[in-house]
């Protein structure tokens, strides 16, 4: 079996930068067990409002900042942020930008209400992402996509990064979020995700009117999908478009299950539906 030798990991938590949860624990842990299997990876997430640049030791990356982005006919400014984990020599790139991040939670304001423009925040992700690989001159084998937050990228590097040079040959795998989001999707998501040659008969036919379409945009466009709850609608997505899938690991396999999954999607046509086993 080929082996997949640099994986980039795109997620929307990493504990310490962020209080502790299902999803930081495989955005801290799971990159570094990986790099530790000697392959080369970059870690990406978003400079939410809530974590401390002096103390984590944030820094602009002045070479990879200044462009603008527009969505929906709106330009926005992307910053693009560095900090290392000392303990584990692994460094994060921040994805930021004032109107989307900038003095405000992750995915609920203060009053634990969902942000209305949450799927907006994970387009400008999506593509701040993207860009910033291009720039870094760095062609991953592997992308995996964490959390709601990482969910257009599959989309994107299935239509609009089709034949970009960074991406065309990657295998693509999703992490939905097991967190239960509900908010209706804004009225002009359609020009929101538009971008390039994607069309929203790309999405429709998911038939969800909420922010959890996202989640399964993530999965639908992926090569692989790995579970960190048993959610009964993700477990059935799957099945029925024959997706291959990982079920929830524990910390202490995250090194060899993940390490085989990525070689088994690798190594797989992009067409090829073979499923793992189910646990």
């Amino acid at each position: 079996m080929t082996k997949a030798k640099k994986i980039l990991f795109i997620t929307q938590e990493i504990t310490p930068y962020v209080p502790e949860s299902a999803m930081t624990k495989i955005g801290r842990e799971l990159p570094q067990a990986i790099q530790e299997k000697s392959r080369e990876i970059r870690t990406f997430m978003p400079k939410w409002g809530i974590i401390n640049e002096r103390r984590n030791q944030l820094h602009e990356v002045i070479r990879l900042s200044g462009m603008n982005l527009i969505i929906d006919e709106t330009d926005h400014p992307l910053i693009i942020k560095v900090a290392s984990i000392v303990s584990t020599r692994m460094q994060v790139y921040f994805i930021d930008n004032d109107d989307y991040f900038g003095k405000r939670g992750m995915s609920r304001d203060a009053q634990k209400t969902e942000y209305p423009d949450n799927a907006e925040r994970a387009v400008f992700y999506a593509r701040g992402v993207l860009e910033t690989v291009k720039k870094l001159r760095w062609t991953p084998e592997i992308i995996h996509c964490q959390g709601w937050m990482s969910s257009v990228i599959p989309y994107y590097i299935k239509t609009a990064y089709a034949e970009e040079p960074s991406f065309r040959d990657s295998r693509i795998i999703f992490t939905p979020s097991e967190e239960n989001l509900i908010a209706p999707l804004p009225e002009n998501f359609e020009g929101i995700i538009n971008f390039k040659n994607t069309s929203a008969e790309d999405w429709k036919d998911l038939g969800i009117d909420n922010i959890q379409l996202l989640n399964f945009l993530g999965m639908k466009y992926a090569d692989g999908v790995s579970l960190i709850k048993s959610d009964p609608s993700f477990r059935d997505f799957i099945k029925k478009h024959n997706i291959p899938y990982l079920p929830a690991q524990k910390p202490e396999n995250f090194a060899v299950a993940y390490s085989n999954f990525y070689d088994k999607v690798w190594s797989m046509g992009k067409d090829n539906t073979d499923e793992t086993d189910e646990d």
